[in-house]
């Protein structure tokens, strides 16, 4: 972003230091208040003041002091992300990279650092490696994948169901996205505990984060490899053999992206549903009283509280307005879904059940919108169903306010989730299904599991064949019908 558009020139109150305790240590530059350090912990607070201040687009500070655009409402965000004339996810156009007001330590050099994958690109690349990941995408057996989500969820259930006690983050919200990712891929053997620290690692920009994203690559590359030299039917193979022809480099940080990304939105999306089924007694209530489903619990939660909470930089191609603020080209602008998901102007109570609504911008959109949503949703669903249906009791083994998050400019995620059941026998993972009839559902949850999780048994003996269907009688004539009517028979 050009100093110009926001820097005021002829004042030095932009250099004045705030005495200790001022709420002013939130203030940076030019008076632009600041998205990092202590008085920006509670995100959610600073975005409701930028709303307050200057409206649906405000400027900020990013760390170093980095100046940057925050969409906050819900129609300015959806023009931004559905106008490729006027904006754009090419990094290498942003001025502050281009000037070095970025310095290649700068902490969210992550999210900044151009790639070639098609969340970068624009025009016919995009379209070529958007189109390769679309038809990868097409080709998952999405009732095969639930019922691999609900076999993966009995196995981390048993895992710890005899116990009584378990923290539903590290030994369930955190594995479930991780194992079924692995076998969508095509790698299941490389599903461990090591995979799943890099993955939840290496967005942070923490010190390990370079190890992590080494780690993961050379796992990801050496799939590459052996799908090139030996296709089978998974995801990787069908992005190898797409017509697009993408390279093994090409290959190799989509799938890195698509895994990171899927991994660590649907490991909060489960913990978020979660912690409000059990923290609170209205939304448990609705769940378990049937009027509301796991799915629409899922989708109220990605409203409330996104798995991503933004996504930056869009880079505007070109001068232009948004939201009453004159944007400069190659200005910076933070796609921001949790604020807009909260805009006053689409959700005035906050409080209102949003069933049935899914205009929330959880998952981006335009041409950049999430490819893999429908995957992140059924992990979810099922995982959390099945979960609930095994533990009907369970409850939190903590007081509320003592559950903690970590956080960043991108998201949040609960660090841990202990909960208390009546501890339960293990279960076989590959019993067929009981007959519905037979067995129901505890009535503490009586939520819906979508159909494809049942695996219907082959009979073992062919069918009776149905008795002949009786002739049907002659058709009076038209005479004696008249005659009916007439008798009102």
């Amino acid at each position: 972003m050009t100093p110009e558009s926001l820097f005021p020139t002829g004042t030095d109150e932009s250099t004045a230091v705030p005495p200790p305790g001022c709420p002013a240590h939130g203030i940076g530059p030019g008076g632009l208040r600041r998205l990092y350090g202590p008085d920006a912990e509670d995100l959610g607070a600073v975005y409701e003041k930028l709303r307050a201040e200057h409206g649906p687009v405000a400027p900020a500070l990013l760390h170093d002091d980095v100046p940057v655009w925050v969409v906050l409402g819900h129609a300015e965000n959806l023009h931004m992300v559905r106008t490729p004339s006027q904006y754009c996810r090419d990094t290498r156009q942003w001025s502050a990279l281009q000037d070095g007001t970025v310095k290649p330590d700068h902490p969210l050099m992550p999210h900044f650092a151009w790639q070639p994958i098609c969340s970068h690109a624009e025009g016919d690349e995009h379209l070529r490696l958007r189109g390769a990941v679309n038809g990868a995408v097409s080709t998952i057996d999405h009732r095969g994948i639930r019922r691999y989500i609900n076999r993966a969820t009995q196995h981390l259930v048993n895992d710890f169901c005899e116990e009584g006690r378990a923290d539903l983050v590290s030994q369930f919200a955190e594995h479930l996205p991780m194992v079924v990712m692995c076998e969508i891929l095509g790698m299941p053997e490389e599903y461990n505990d090591r995979i799943v620290q890099a993955a939840r690692d290496m967005p942070k920009g923490t010190e390990t984060a370079i190890a992590s994203n080494a780690y993961l690559m050379d796992v990801l590359m050496r799939l590459t490899a052996r799908r090139r030299a030996d296709p089978k039917d998974d995801f990787t193979s069908h992005l190898i053999n797409h017509p697009a022809r993408l390279t093994d480099d090409e290959v190799g940080q989509h799938l890195r992206i698509i895994l990171v990304a899927a991994y660590e939105a649907t490991a909060n999306l489960i913990a978020n549903v979660l912690r409000v089924v059990l923290t609170d007694p209205r939304f448990r209530a609705q769940l378990s009283g049937g009027q509301m489903t796991v799915p629409e619990a899922v989708e109220q939660s990605l409203w409330d509280e996104p798995p991503f909470s933004s996504v930056l930089p869009y880079v505007a191609k070109q001068d232009t307005e948004l939201g009453n603020q004159r944007i400069r080209k190659s200005d910076a602008l933070i796609l921001g879904i949790a604020p807009g998901n909260v805009d006053p102007r689409v959700r005035p109570d906050l409080n209102a059940n949003m069933q049935g609504n899914r205009s929330h911008l959880a998952f981006g959109g335009g041409s950049h919108e999430c490819p893999g949503q429908d995957i992140g949703r059924a992990i979810a669903e099922v995982g959390v169903d099945a979960l609930l249906t095994r533990l009907p009791d369970v409850q939190l083994a903590c007081e509320e306010d003592e559950l903690s998050w970590r956080g960043s400019i991108s998201n949040r995620h609960l660090v841990e989730l202990p909960v208390k059941f009546a501890p339960k026998p293990q279960q076989d993972v590959m019993a067929r299904p009981a007959h519905p009839l037979a067995t129901q559902r505890p009535s503490t949850w009586p939520v819906s599991t979508p159909p494809s999780l049942s695996v219907t048994p082959e009979p073992t003996t062919p069918p009776a064949a149905p008795p002949p269907a009786p002739e049907p009688a002659a058709r009076p004539g038209v005479l004696r019908r008249i005659l009916r009517w007439w008798r009102g028979e």
